[in-house]
């Protein structure tokens, strides 16, 4: 949260612990911004953002739910990065691991309005 000081100093403390509960896997990390649409109420500057991301080996972008900016393009980014990683076999696809999924197909979801909607039967 670009708007909160302390949320971005407790980036690193979060990372670390992350990484603890992941090992022995390895995992990607992409630090995201939020809330860049809120300009006025900036507490963390891009490049302290950009500092920190590159000290910690990561990517950096800033999104905004609010206007959407950038929002698909962090997860293309984190999709992109993992899929290179499996290819190079940095990452490796195993039973057990929650992270990366093998032949996963997801389940179509259908919003609740589309749910409960009664459908039309054809007279032929």
């Amino acid at each position: 949260d670009i708007t909160n000081r302390r949320s971005f100093e407790h980036v690193k403390d979060w990372l670390e612990e992350a990484k603890m509960h992941v090992q022995p896997f390895q995992i990607v990390f992409l630090l995201v911004g939020h809330k860049c649409d809120l300009v006025s109420q900036r507490e963390v500057t891009r490049e302290e953002a950009e500092k920190l991301s590159s000290d910690c080996g990561m990517k950096y972008i800033e999104t905004s739910a609010k206007d959407a900016t950038n929002v698909e393009e962090s997860f293309t980014i984190l999709t992109r990065d993992i899929y290179e990683l499996v290819k190079k076999g940095e990452i490796s696809i195993q039973d057990g691991w929650e992270g990366v999924k093998s032949g996963f197909v997801p389940n179509v979801v259908h919003s609740s309005e589309e749910a409960v909607k009664p459908r039309r039967q054809c007279i032929c």
